[in-house]
């Protein structure tokens, strides 16, 4: 079990061993070893090799295929979703909101494939027919962040299969189990050799050999901007194609006329849904003084009666799952100290649960300033970071006094205010009066938040190039 999916072979890695905890206890639940040298630089030859194959197959050929994989998939959702659970703490509304993406995405890009168009370009002297073909690209290098794995993969594998690229999938070794058993069902599918590998391993050997590597025509990426940065250096070996998701800082402008209920709601779980470590959780929160004491009450009140744990629960009210890591509780006591020493004031959370895992407190700080962290860097945990605005302020400034430009969350009922102000901020996604995404709507950033999109026929495009084709006519 755990094994490395290399050319249709399920595989034991030659490399570094690493260590798989649950974050509900910390205890481990696996040790496993990721790829040395010569089992990676095999697995780049495998997706070279399948490319000649599978690019050339029909839609109608690779639909089959990917609709029995979809199909297989959905026959092992309990082990799946006990796998999810079990390596990453979370709930089971969420482990299954996570699997559910990925038979979700496979059959929705199958179908955006087939629903796509060659074009004619018209001919100025009526000499030529031009035409222009989408081909894919070949080989795609991916890698998962460890928050929401299958719906990474979802994100990822849809738009290969159905391009007609091949792959090499590498998820975090935080939370790598489910994402191994996926290759096992490829197996189980039918999925040719050497079209879905899904590798482990040292990033300082995997991760280096992969981006080196000539092979891949493109690297795909859900994780942080330092990590986007460095695999662009690595892979300046040769010209290859991006799609990154990165980092994110959301602001949050809750204007004086917002319905403040919802708006408080929507901020609450959003900072407890998988316990904040979502890339487009609220970040920045601006919230009016006029309305400032109803927001934290109701958010408050909200946060009053939280139940920890993971998998399933009875008890109504807000459920919260574990961090991933003893680090990153540290990292929110870090953050904690610093806006509170800095002159922010602590108005409830703010420390680690006195108990196994690795479970923080909601938090909510106010008169958040420039010069905190809090403020600065993505939170990724359960914060409520808020700093008071008024009508002097240029909201949109505030909105973007930021490196990042992922996703954006605007609260009013005026309509010119979320028409205008919406497409004054720079960020990929703007959301207003309440978070909205999904598999068929483009989800990417700008600035340090990354190039591409996943979701979406602007991701399937990304996996084409274009090659135009133009044929002479015979002249009368």
């Amino acid at each position: 079990m755990y094994k490395n999916l290399i050319n249709g072979r399920l595989v034991e890695g030659k490399g570094k061993e690493f260590t798989v905890y649950n974050p509900e206890n910390g205890k481990a639940i696996a040790s496993l070893n990721g790829l040395n040298q010569e089992q990676t630089e095999e697995v780049l030859n495998a997706a070279n090799d399948a490319f000649k194959t599978w690019s050339q197959l029909s839609l109608n050929e690779r639909e089959k295929y990917i609709l029995k994989f979809a199909d297989v998939i959905e026959s092992h959702k309990d082990k799946i979703v006990e796998l999810l659970i079990e390596e990453s703490g979370k709930t089971y509304g969420n482990a299954c909101e996570d699997y559910h993406m990925l038979p979700d995405c496979l059959r929705y890009y199958i179908a955006e494939a087939r629903a796509a168009k060659d074009e004619i370009i018209p001919d100025y002297d009526n000499k030529h027919i031009n035409m222009i073909i989408k081909k894919p690209l070949g080989v795609v290098v991916g890698y998962l962040a460890w928050n929401f794995p299958l719906l990474n993969v979802g994100y990822k594998l849809g738009p290969i299969l159905a391009s007609g690229c091949t792959c090499i999938i590498k998820p975090s070794s935080q939370t790598p189990l489910s994402t191994l058993y996926i290759g096992e069902l490829a197996i189980e599918a039918g999925i040719p050799v050497g079209v879905i590998n899904i590798v482990t391993g040292d990033d300082n050997v995997v991760g280096t050999i992969l981006n080196e590597s000539k092979i891949p025509q493109m690297i795909t990426l859900i994780g942080s901007s330092f990590t986007g940065r460095k695999i662009m250096q690595q892979a300046a070996t040769s010209i290859k194609h991006y799609s990154l998701e990165l980092g994110g800082s959301a602001p949050v402008i809750i204007a004086k006329d917002a319905d403040v209920e919802k708006a408080a709601t929507c901020v609450v779980n959003g900072k407890t849904g998988n316990a904040g470590q979502v890339c487009v959780a609220p970040n920045r929160i601006f919230v009016h003084k006029d309305i400032k004491e109803r927001f934290l009450e109701k958010a408050t009140d909200m946060l009053s009666d939280i139940a920890y744990g993971s998998g399933k629960y009875e008890a109504p009210g807000i459920h919260m799952q574990p961090m991933s890591s003893m680090k990153a509780v540290e990292n929110m006591e870090s953050l904690v100290k610093d806006a509170v020493e800095k002159g922010a004031v602590l108005v409830c959370g703010g420390k680690r649960l006195d108990r196994e895992g690795y479970f923080f407190e909601p938090t909510i700080l106010t008169g958040i300033t420039k010069d905190m962290r809090v403020y600065k860097e993505e939170i990724f945990g359960p914060i409520i970071a808020i700093s008071d605005m008024d009508d002097s302020d240029d909201l949109a400034v505030l909105a973007n006094d930021t490196e990042y430009g992922l996703a954006a969350y605007l609260y009013t009922s005026s309509l010119d205010m979320g028409l205008s102000l919406s497409r004054k901020i720079d960020a990929g996604d703007v959301c207003v009066n309440e978070p909205c995404f999904c598999y068929n709507l483009p989800h990417g950033g700008c600035k340090q938040s990354g190039i591409g999109k996943d979701c979406s026929t602007f991701s399937l495009d990304e996996y084409y190039y274009i090659q135009r084709i133009s044929i002479a006519l015979k002249e009368n």
